[in-house]
C-alpha cells in the first residue's frame, strides 16, 4: 500500500476537529518552508515565495507566488475543514436517573443513527484567561473513549427497526459515568485535561470552549483487497489533504492558492466560512488593490473539491440512472444547472483536459431530477469572487455518517488531478 495512504490516515487520526486539521496543516507548511502571514500585520509587496495564513484557527489559506497576479491570475483549490458532528453545549453536564451525561447540539446534516453505541472521544478548542490576565486558546484532544450514546434495547421498542425516530434533545445526550446529583463539574474536568496536555500552563480560568464528540475508532483500510478507507471526516478532510499535497508537490511556475474554509456544513456564513471575507481579503492584499484583483480573477479558475455521492449498491434507486459514480474510478465532476454546483462547460472541459493530460479517469454526476441537490463552497466562492469554478470530488458512501467509506485509489487520483491543475501549462482562460 502506498506510503501516502498511511500518511493520509495519520492526518485523519490527528485531526478530530477543524482546529486540529488546520494546526496540522500549518505545521506541515512550516516544515515545507512556508512563511506565516498575519492579517493584523502590514503586508508589504510580497516577493515570489510561499506563504500561509489562518483565521479563527479553523480556516487556512496557503499560496505560492511566481508571477504578477494581475497578468497571470491564480490557480485556486477550495475545500472545507468541518464535518457534521455533535457539539457540546455550554452547560455541559446533566445528571439524572443515576447517570452523568453530556448535552449535545447537532452540527450540520449529520446522519444520527450511526452515533449510537460507539466509543466516543472529545476534542476541540478551550479559551482561557491565564494567571497574567491574557485570553488565549488551547487545543485539546481527549484521545480516549469517555462517552457513549446507548440505544434503547429492541425488547423495549419492538418497532425500532421499522419506525424509531431520534429526538435530538432527549435521545442524544452522551453518558460519561454513573453519578449522584450534581456530583460532576465539567470545568474541573477541562482544567484537569488541560493540565495533562499543557503541564507548563499555569492555573487558568476557563472562559469558553468549542468541543465535539468524535468516533474513537481509528481510520482503517477495509475490504478483501484493502481498497477502501473507512473513517470519520472523509467529507471533507480527504479534499483538504489532497489540496495540501498538490500544493506542496506542484512546481512553482504559476500562482497557486488553496483555501480551506470552515462552516460549510452549516451554510458557510461566518468569518471563517466561504461566505466570509477571508479569501477575498487575502487575494486583494496579495494583488495590492481591487483593480489588480479583478484583473487577476478574470485570468483565474477555482477547483472546489468536496466529496460526491458514489452509487450505493443497496440503494441504486436513489441515484440518477445514467450518472452513477463508482469508488476508485476517479474524481467526479458535479453538475447542477440550478447552480447548486458552479461547474459550467468551460470549467468542466478544463478539468477533463487536466485529467486526460495526467491519465486520470474521471466521472460525471447529476442528482435525480426529483431529488433536492446539495451544494458546496463552489457556488459561494464563485459568487463572492466572480471566479470561474468547477465542482469536483471523490465518490464515497455513507456521507455525513460518523464513519464513511471512500477509495484508496481515489485519494491518489484526486491529488494528482489537483497537482496537474496547479501545474497546467496552458492558461485556463
Amino acid at each position: 500500500m502506498p506510503e501516502s495512504i498511511h500518511h493520509f490516515l495519520n492526518y485523519l487520526s490527528r485531526s478530530p476537529t477543524p482546529y486540529h486539521a488546520v494546526a496540522n496543516i500549518a505545521e506541515t507548511l512550516e516544515t515545507a518552508g512556508y512563511s506565516r502571514l498575519r492579517e493584523s500585520d502590514s503586508w508589504p509587496k510580497l516577493a515570489t515565495g510561499k506563504y500561509y495564513l489562518t483565521r479563527n484557527d479553523s480556516a487556512l489559506i496557503a499560496f505560492k507566488l511566481a508571477q504578477p497576479p494581475a497578468e497571470h491570475g491564480f490557480r485556486l483549490i477550495g475545500a472545507h475543514t468541518d464535518s457534521p458532528c455533535l457539539k457540546i453545549k455550554p452547560n455541559a453536564i446533566t445528571v439524572n436517573h443515576g447517570y452523568a451525561k453530556l448535552g449535545v447540539e447537532v452540527y450540520g446534516g449529520a446522519l444520527l443513527n450511526p452515533w449510537f453505541d460507539r466509543d466516543l472521544a472529545l476534542a476541540g478548542r478551550v479559551t482561557v484567561q491565564t494567571k497574567a490576565g491574557a485570553i488565549d486558546n488551547f487545543l485539546i484532544n481527549i484521545d480516549q473513549p469517555i462517552a457513549f450514546i446507548p440505544s434503547l434495547a429492541i425488547h423495549l421498542d419492538r418497532e425500532a427497526n421499522e419506525h424509531r425516530g431520534i429526538n435530538k434533545q432527549t435521545h442524544l445526550p452522551a453518558v460519561i459515568c454513573r453519578a449522584d446529583k450534581d456530583s460532576r463539574n465539567f470545568e474541573a474536568l477541562l482544567k484537569q485535561w488541560l493540565q495533562q496536555q499543557y503541564p507548563e500552563l499555569a492555573p487558568a480560568k476557563i472562559l469558553a470552549f468549542e468541543l465535539s464528540l468524535y468516533d474513537h475508532q481509528p481510520p482503517r483500510l477495509v475490504g478483501l483487497e484493502r481498497e477502501f478507507i473507512a473513517s470519520a471526516r472523509l467529507d471533507n478532510l480527504l479534499s483538504c489533504h489532497a489540496a495540501v499535497e498538490a500544493l506542496l508537490n506542484a512546481n512553482q511556475r504559476s500562482n497557486q492558492v488553496i483555501a480551506l474554509n470552515d462552516h460549510e456544513e452549516v451554510g458557510s456564513a461566518s468569518t471563517s466560512g466561504a461566505q466570509g471575507s477571508l479569501l477575498h481579503s487575502a487575494l486583494s492584499r496579495i494583488c495590492a488593490g481591487d483593480e489588480n484583483l479583478q484583473r487577476a480573477i478574470s485570468r483565474s479558475m477555482l477547483v472546489s473539491a468536496d466529496n460526491a455521492h458514489g452509487v450505493h449498491p443497496n440503494y441504486p434507486e436513489a441515484h440518477e440512472p445514467a450518472h452513477q459514480p463508482l469508488i476508485n474510478n476517479g474524481p467526479v465532476i458535479k453538475i447542477n444547472h440550478n447552480q447548486r454546483y458552479a461547474t459550467n462547460s468551460e470549467t468542466a472541459a478544463v478539468f477533463k483536459a487536466v485529467c486526460d493530460d495526467n491519465k486520470i479517469p474521471y466521472q460525471v454526476v447529476v442528482v435525480r431530477s426529483d431529488m433536492r441537490c446539495g451544494s458546496t463552497i463552489g457556488p459561494i466562492t464563485a459568487t463572492r469572487l466572480g471566479v470561474r469554478t468547477v465542482d469536483v470530488g471523490v465518490p464515497q458512501l455513507g456521507m455525513h455518517s460518523i464513519r464513511e467509506l471512500a477509495g484508496v485509489k481515489d485519494v491518489a487520483y484526486l491529488t494528482t488531478a489537483l497537482k496537474g491543475f496547479l501545474e497546467m501549462k496552458r492558461r485556463p482562460f
